[in-house]
């Protein structure tokens, strides 16, 4: 009789996109926050994924119930998923990825979350001929006061600013060459003046 895998996790609090602000204060600059997930079915443990989203740096803890406290830095951003595992198959499961915002002594506003780069994804490669290419990424923000998002773009590793102040989120039809590899990120920017690096991306003109 085949082994049952474990199911995908749905993750519960903190909310996605939220600014969090329950949890135990330990410091100026840490506190402590129960991150919570509905009981997947056929699971006996998860491996819980925490990504600062400032510095980019992803740390992971194994939990054996729908939920982990884990201690992180106030006034930063975090995303997080779960995965779900079974002792008796190699197979997983893994959530959505949230994103939320662990909430400061005295912060009127916040940075807005980083943005998500979702086409061309990274290291996609295009066929050589093609000759334009849609950017596209989703934004979020706890305060809900983006102003607008800077592209970079390029051949060049760091890549220049390419258009400034873009309200959507998308940005079409920009041209690229055969036998380059283009580099993108994006920088959000709020009304309060605060902004977030999605980080560079790449892709491939064969």
């Amino acid at each position: 009789m085949p082994v049952p895998d474990p199911v995908k996790s749905v993750l519960t609090a903190p909310a996605q996109n939220s600014l969090c602000i329950s949890g135990n204060v330990i410091s100026a600059t840490q506190a402590s926050i129960t991150l919570s997930w509905a009981a997947a079915a056929n699971a006996d443990s998860y491996e819980v994924g925490i990504k600062n989203l400032l510095t980019g740096v992803v740390t992971t803890q194994v939990a054996s119930a729908n939920q982990l406290t884990i201690t992180l830095q106030r006034t930063t951003p975090y995303s997080w998923y779960v995965v779900s595992k079974s002792n008796s198959t190699t197979h997983t499961a893994v959530s959505d990825t949230w994103k939320f915002y662990v909430a400061g002594t005295g912060s009127i506003t916040y940075s807005p979350f980083p943005a998500g780069i979702t086409a061309p994804t990274f290291g996609q490669a295009f066929a050589a001929g093609v000759t334009t290419v849609n950017l596209t990424w989703t934004g979020s923000d706890v305060d809900n006061d983006i102003v607008g998002y800077d592209v970079y773009f390029g051949t060049a590793a760091t890549p220049p600013l390419f258009k400034s102040n873009v309200t959507d989120l998308f940005l079409n039809g920009v041209t690229i060459a055969s036998g380059n590899t283009y580099y993108w990120k994006i920088i959000t920017k709020d009304s309060a003046g605060n902004t977030s690096d999605s980080g560079v991306f790449q892709f491939v003109v064969k």
